[in-house]
């Protein structure tokens, strides 16, 4: 039997606990762990939710690794076409971490309807796009086929649309600018198949999405030249060492360049996140741990008699402690029990609900994505009951020097 946890149980189960002086504070220690944990588990879970949401954004519009022409110098636009007659196309056997690369190319132009106009990029794709990564926000329409003959169909962004004052099944034109100077430029005329909307102003103001073979008959392109490869990996955190190898398994004339390199401002902001995760998870182990302390301390100096009486049984120091530790543990124990219900039950209705929406010209998605990993909760609460119960050995350190003589007299 073990004594010191049966006589920390029947101290909690006692009839005068709950109506004892150190219930208040008690209170507030159990209160503390339980927003300490609810802030660490919205913190994590909405942090590496906007990043992943964020990334997997950037990723589904851009690709993850771009391999291009040296000659398009940075340029969203195409410049100089890439054959699609490589080793690695259209399966990168010789990178394992690859999933996936298709075809694409970008052209310049301007949308022109009787009553407005938009200069937009037309980024042509082919049959072997992923329509599986832009799905999830197309908001209405269908997405269009180009495995079959030439169409016209395009999915344009509900940004551009409601400035064109566009919907699904209307036309419009579109005029793409010569490189000769002087020449008078292209005209196509598009059929809106769906409507896109990715949160992602810098995309959705500017990209509509069509079939490739439009470009490479504007810019008099062979049909096995596009503008570059946009690949995808099966693991997104391998994508530096991933994008040095691709480079290496390439020719000399193409150039690789991952999304973290062309949007650094964006992945450098997202960065800033990790360092405020830090900084709330500590201040509230911080705060959590004080008032556990606190609590600590005032059930030790409330059972002082009970201590010298202990002490005077026989019972040594760290016996006496590991009572209060074991009370002490209990508290933690109902913090984070309330903590994580609570806490976990706000994630889901912000899941399932969207509740908390965001401005998506500041953080590029219209509601706190929220991504709730079971693993980082168990890191969470084992993590808050460890240090909370390293540090608590501290004040439990006082029982030592509780005379039984002085502490049975004591009044």
């Amino acid at each position: 039997m073990n004594i010191e946890y049966f006589i920390a149980k029947r101290l909690i189960t006692a009839k005068d606990y709950k109506s004892s002086i150190s219930a208040p504070i008690i209170k507030i220690a159990i209160s503390a762990i339980a927003i300490g944990i609810i802030m660490m588990l919205v913190s994590v879970a909405t942090g590496i939710g906007l990043q992943q949401k964020i990334r997997d954004k950037v990723s589904a519009f851009n690709g993850q690794i771009v391999i291009s022409n040296y000659d398009n110098n940075n340029s969203e636009v195409t410049l100089i076409p890439v054959s699609k007659k490589q080793d690695f196309y259209p399966d990168f056997k010789s990178v394992p971490e690859v999933s996936h690369i298709q075809a694409i190319a970008n052209k310049a132009g301007i949308i022109r309807t009787e009553n407005a106009f938009e200069g937009i990029i037309f980024k042509g794709v082919g049959a072997d796009y992923d329509w599986n990564n832009i799905k999830e926000y197309l908001v209405e329409g269908k997405l269009p086929d180009f495995s079959k003959s030439l169409n016209e169909d395009v999915i344009i962004s509900r940004f551009l649309a409601d400035r064109l004052n566009l919907k699904i099944g209307d036309s419009f034109n579109t005029f793409f600018i010569k490189e000769e100077q002087g020449k008078l430029p292209n005209s196509r005329r598009f059929k809106i198949s769906g409507i896109f909307n990715s949160g992602f102003q810098n995309f959705d103001a500017t990209y509509i999405i069509g079939d490739i073979r439009h470009i490479q008959r504007i810019n008099k392109w062979t049909p096995d030249q596009v503008g570059a490869f946009e690949v995808f990996l099966k693991d997104f955190k391998n994508i530096k060492p991933t994008g040095n190898q691709i480079y290496e398994q390439t020719s000399s004339s193409l150039d690789t360049k991952n999304i973290i390199e062309k949007y650094s401002y964006i992945f450098d902001w997202l960065q800033l996140f990790d360092f405020n995760i830090v900084v709330i998870l500590a201040v509230m182990i911080l705060v959590a741990t004080i008032n556990m302390v606190v609590a600590l301390l005032v059930l030790i100096l409330e059972r002082t008699q009970m201590i010298g009486i202990l002490k005077s049984l026989g019972a040594n120091n760290w016996t006496v402690r590991k009572i209060f530790l074991y009370n002490a543990f209990y508290l933690i124990i109902r913090g984070l029990f309330w903590g994580n219900l609570i806490g976990i039950s706000i994630l889901l209705i912000q899941q399932q609900f969207g509740v908390v929406q965001l401005n998506p010209e500041n953080y590029y998605v219209n509601q706190a994505p929220v991504y709730i990993n079971w693993g980082y909760v168990i890191l969470l609460n084992l993590l808050t009951i460890t240090i909370c119960f390293l540090v608590l050995l501290i004040p439990s350190y006082i029982i030592t020097k509780i005379s039984p003589v002085k502490a049975i007299r004591f009044d």
